[in-house]
């Protein structure tokens, strides 16, 4: 048996077993204590989370000095944003069409309405009180807005001191210093070809030790699971967030498994199922980790190893695609905003509808690929809403409201950041037709 299918079944057993055991936990009322999700992020997460910097680092300079005539650059860098826009812009035209139709929060009682909105107000103050972080990242999306999200990542694109970004753990600053040395390097010819050979072995390097972490995957899967499924039960398909939650599920899934690989068939000239099995290692673990960031390595080790694409077009899209590709964080957050203003009511007009396509959009591209950053660009999207509603007199939507929706996060969290995954693996596919190896 190959090593990649051998782990791919061990992988999988863990994802299962997570579900299985978290469930049968949460029936019998004894959900999984904490130690599950910290031992299970000792055992896998963090590992990743070590990787990713240097990573991102090696892989983007071997990507950009492998190009070889530097202004290609600026065609594959333009072809990649263009990719990302796109398929982002159709992920949320999606799932805005899709939560319109199926309308999740018409339907229901007054009774009904309040008390799903005070189970949300408690349930945003709790997470508020355990996640700092989360509660930090709300109120400077609520505060700075659209325009300040923006304006602070072009002040990441352009970062006074590397190594505090590096250090600081933001990807994107990292990026442009790979970009500008990787042009450095390959511009100085015979001079820096000493260098480009030392990252090209740092490169190798790093994914042999990817592959060692791999071998964890399946254990931290599990306990990532349990803890997931434990805590909230699948019990929570049931009633208007249920339906909710299948409005997401089911845009999510038409996105991941209709728009993307038409674009795979078409644009990569590729069997986009074919393509998918090969990819399932990356899959598995975005599903089981929630987190494309720490998923990064072992996508970038699988889509050069064993997905058929180039290491220029790899090294170059994947690291970016983790950072600003956000398929699935689009969609879900038009869905969940829309929901949540049917919930409370609220009508949204046609030109209400755009604010959401738009912002969700942009709001995605600005998503950190870490668990749960969708909430916090979810606050940007229906402060935006809410602005165009104060204009005509409209009650507005309550930043309170998006606590309904925190409880199931976690799981379409795990969903979500999987077809984020795989739009960057696509990315990486359709690329290498414009820079084989």
């Amino acid at each position: 048996m190959r090593r990649s299918t051998l782990q791919s079944l061990l992988i999988l057993a863990g994802l299962v077993l997570g579900i299985v055991v978290g469930q049968v936990m949460h029936a019998f009322g004894a959900p999984p204590e904490a130690i599950w999700k910290d031992a299970g992020d000792l055992v896998l997460v963090r590992p990743l989370m070590l990787l990713i910097i240097p990573l991102v680092l090696v892989s983007v300079v071997v990507g950009v000095t492998s190009i070889g005539d530097p202004s290609r650059l600026g065609a594959i860098g333009g072809a990649t944003v263009l990719y990302f826009v796109s398929t982002m812009l159709l992920a949320v035209i999606l799932g805005t069409a899709l939560v319109s139709t199926i309308r999740p929060g018409d339907g229901l009682a007054p009774e009904q309405v309040e008390s799903i909105i005070r189970d949300g107000e408690r349930s945003i103050d709790q997470k508020a009180r355990d996640d700092s972080a989360l509660r930090t990242g709300m109120e400077e999306a609520r505060s700075e807005g659209l325009a300040g999200t923006w304006l602070r990542i072009v002040r990441q694109l352009i970062p006074t001191n590397v190594v505090a970004e590096m250090a600081g753990g933001r990807p994107l600053g990292v990026i442009s210093f790979a970009i500008l040395l990787g042009l450095a390097l390959a511009l100085g010819g015979e001079t820096t070809r000493p260098a480009v050979v030392v990252f090209e072995a740092l490169f190798d390097a790093l994914l042999r030790l990817v592959g060692w972490v791999i071998w964890l995957a399946p254990l931290g899967i599990f306990l990532l699971v349990a803890h997931t499924v434990g805590s909230i039960g699948l019990g929570s398909l049931a009633g208007p967030i249920g339906k909710y939650m299948l409005t997401v599920v089911l845009g999510l899934g038409i996105h991941g498994l209709v728009v993307l690989p038409l674009v795979l068939a078409i644009a990569g000239r590729t069997n986009p199922f074919r393509f998918m099995h090969r990819m399932r290692r990356p899959l598995m673990t975005a599903l089981g980790t929630s987190s494309s960031s720490a998923t990064m390595p072992v996508t970038l080790e699988a889509a050069v190893n064993e997905g058929g694409c180039s290491k220029r077009a790899a090294n170059f899209v994947i690291p970016l695609g983790t950072t600003i590709n956000m398929d699935g964080t689009a969609l879900y957050e038009a869905v969940a905003v829309v929901f949540l203003f049917q919930l409370f009511g609220i009508d949204l007009s046609f030109a209400d509808l755009l604010i959401v396509v738009v912002t969700a959009t942009l709001a995605a591209i600005g998503a950190a690929g870490i668990p749960s950053a969708g909430l916090i660009t979810m606050v940007i999207v229906v402060a935006a809403v809410n602005t165009s509603l104060a204009a005509r007199g409209v009650p507005e939507l309550p930043l309170t409201a998006i606590g309904i929706v925190i409880g199931v996060d976690r799981l379409l969290d795990m969903v979500r950041t999987t077809v984020n995954v795989w739009g960057d693996m696509i990315g990486a596919r359709v690329v290498t037709r414009l820079v084989p190896d």
